[in-house]
């Protein structure tokens, strides 16, 4: 399920409607850029609902923002996983293309911004990045496994592939084009055809 059907199946929630907003912001700003006011502003919620629903203020909204924002990326890349790697880094790709393109290339990733962003106080949003990607990792790695890849290569192969599409984002925002994100993606279907063909024909690589 992605952020954007969440909002729809959400659209009167108070509390939700903020935590939507807080990750955009994180998306297009970085967790630096996450103010009260502006999450307020984006939600239409009125201030005395952020000690309502967030009682230990803007670390609160954050984190939760974070851990909102990843499961609903989360949920889409383990539905995905059990069709297999390619349709899953296909359906990554697809997902960022939409991201992108619906933002006019001003939001990026909410877990890197998280893990490269935060602030010696919000050091829990780098842990919680780090939990979510070493998520997506595991369920990429087991999508390669189930595609007949040994488990050290398919996890060799998870890491660079998420490693590869996240700085592909960076790319497009900073040239705002999504082409950096199609071009890395040839790459690493050819990369997986190759390492295929080696593994077919007992060739060493």
């Amino acid at each position: 399920m992605t952020l954007a059907t969440h909002v729809r199946k959400k659209r009167g929630d108070t509390r939700t409607k903020m935590l939507i907003s807080a990750a955009e912001v994180m998306r297009e700003r970085g967790a630096a850029g996450v103010t009260i006011d502006e999450v307020l502003t984006r939600s239409g919620a009125p201030r005395g609902s952020v000690y309502h629903h967030f009682p230990n203020g803007r670390n609160q909204i954050l984190a939760e923002a974070l851990h909102y924002a990843g499961d609903a990326i989360t949920a889409d890349i383990d539905d995905a996983a059990g069709r297999g790697a390619k349709v899953l880094v296909a359906q990554f790709v697809e997902f960022w293309e939409r991201v992108l393109a619906d933002s006019d290339f001003n939001a990026g990733c909410p877990v890197v911004a998280a893990a490269v962003g935060s602030s010696e106080d919000e050091v829990p949003l780098a842990a919680e990045a780090a939990r979510i990607f070493a998520h997506w990792r595991t369920a990429l790695t087991w999508a390669f496994v189930a595609d007949g890849f040994p488990e050290s290569e398919a996890e060799s192969l998870a890491v660079m592939s998420i490693a590869a599409l996240e700085g592909a984002v960076v790319l497009c925002r900073s040239s705002r084009s999504s082409d950096p994100l199609r071009k890395v993606y040839e790459q690493l279907e050819f990369l997986v055809k190759a390492r295929e063909f080696v593994r077919r024909n007992g060739l060493t690589g």
